[in-house]
């Protein structure tokens, strides 16, 4: 398929809509940066695929595209043209969406990039999950929304009402202990040698007051 594909491009050929949607969701992982880059956003418009499966950088562009593609859209036409590229969105886009009511269920939610949602606040993952938040509770102890929650102070997720623990308690701080390198056998050679020379030093300098 990738062969296809590439020899497809290399003939000259776009990757426009009728393209997009003959590669599909079963191939669209396996266009390269270059060949990403070479779409259109408004191919977008019209095409039915789900880049979820695919590398972060192929969720990244197609991302960045389907946002330009579907920029005229109102909600909650927007949210539900762009939910299938979510997992390339940087955490200003989700911040964004989150003050908009889009209803997002908590699968989309884990499947965001990480960064992204590791930036969100719990009033903001509230914003975005809203009639849906109350299934966070049963992700609580699950990868990434236990990394989430460890994050976030304890008071603030206390708030959102749904039994949600193992935050930050006020008055705790993390600690980062500075690592402690030991000299180098290297660095001791001086040191040693005026240690070994300073007892003979003292005695000089004291006879040499003493004298005169």
């Amino acid at each position: 398929a990738s062969a296809v594909i590439g020899r497809y491009i290399d003939l000259g050929n776009p990757l426009d809509t009728a393209a997009l949607n003959a590669i599909g969701t079963e191939n669209i992982c396996l266009l390269n940066v270059t060949e990403l880059n070479t779409i259109q956003p408004s191919s977008l418009k019209l095409a039915s695929l789900d880049p979820s499966a695919c590398s972060q950088t192929t969720k990244d562009i197609l991302y960045a595209k389907a946002k330009s593609a579907f920029s005229d859209q109102r909600f909650p036409a927007y949210y539900k043209l762009i939910k299938p590229y979510l997992g390339g969105a940087p955490g200003v886009d989700l911040k964004a969406l989150s003050k908009d009511k889009v209803n997002m269920n908590v699968s989309t939610l884990v499947s965001l990039r990480r960064d992204s949602l590791m930036s969100l606040t719990p009033s903001e993952v509230q914003g975005l999950l809203g009639m849906y938040l109350p299934d966070l509770k049963k992700w609580q102890k699950k990868d990434p929304i236990w990394e989430w929650i460890q994050r976030q102070k304890q008071s603030e997720l206390s708030k959102l009402n749904i039994g949600l623990t193992g935050g930050t308690q006020e008055g705790y701080i993390n600690i980062v202990t500075p690592k402690f390198h030991p000299p180098s056998a290297a660095s001791l050679g001086p040191v040693a040698m005026m240690l070994h020379l300073l007892p003979a030093l003292l005695i000089t300098f004291l006879m040499m007051s003493i004298l005169s």
